[in-house]
């Protein structure tokens, strides 16, 4: 008896923009930039590649849209109250963007080649509101929002980028025992300091590090003052 035909699983919601940057959002987590294609995008959402074009104009629109949508999300309710100061609310901001990289490798991957596209806009946006608040001099005001902003994504980009060079299910105590152990067998005269702090990074909270090197630049934009 002949088989009927493997069909696509019909919509159960009609198509939108949102469901499309929702679905990309997903791949990227999945697969990464290389297999997000409107292809495979089609075939997860039940639909033809140009279905999708009706709404998305092409990749690089898509990835904008979906970095978008994920800094959206992680800087909405940034409205802090009245409590709130602005330094905690920027470090509440950059451990967001942190945890959000990490959980999105890609987004900090497309926000470095997207200086002054959209969603790198929310965050410079948000920062400078903060800068605003500290009442930095405003002919100071784009250097301490940018080194803020240029810290921030830089840090979460590279622990991101160091996460995911390390094998699945290695212990992380003793990865960074092995490397520890490698840096204090250096050569002492051309890595004297890397040797001296060797012992530091098998202890030190990546989280907790960031979070420090935050405070020393907001430290140093009030001190200025």
């Amino acid at each position: 008896m002949a088989t009927r035909a493997h069909r696509p699983e019909r919509r159960q919601e009609p198509l939108s923009r949102e469901r499309i940057v929702s679905a990309a959002v997903d791949l990227l987590d999945t697969v990464g930039e290389r297999g997000l294609t409107f292809r495979a995008l089609g075939e997860r959402l039940a639909t033809g590649p140009g279905a999708i074009y009706w709404h998305i104009d092409g990749k690089t629109e898509l990835l904008d849209a979906a970095t978008d949508a994920v800094v959206t999300a992680t800087i909405a309710g940034d409205e802090t109250d009245v409590d709130t100061t602005p330094q905690e609310a920027i470090r509440a901001l950059a451990l967001g963007v942190f945890d959000a990289i990490e959980a999105h490798p890609w987004v900090g991957t497309h926000l470095a080649r997207t200086s002054w596209h959209s969603p790198m806009l929310r965050i410079f946006e948000h920062i400078g509101r903060q800068v605003q608040a500290l009442q930095v001099p405003e002919a100071a005001q784009f250097t301490a929002a940018s080194a803020l902003r240029d810290y921030i994504l830089g840090v979460a980009g590279q622990n991101a980028a160091n996460t995911r060079a390390v094998q699945p299910g290695t212990d992380r105590a003793e990865f960074l025992d092995a490397v520890a152990t490698a840096w204090a067998e250096l050569d002492p005269d051309q890595y004297a300091f890397t040797r001296s702090v060797a012992g530091q990074l098998r202890r030190h909270d990546d989280r907790a590090e960031f979070l420090a090197g935050v405070d020393l630049i907001l430290t140093g934009i009030t001190a200025r003052q």
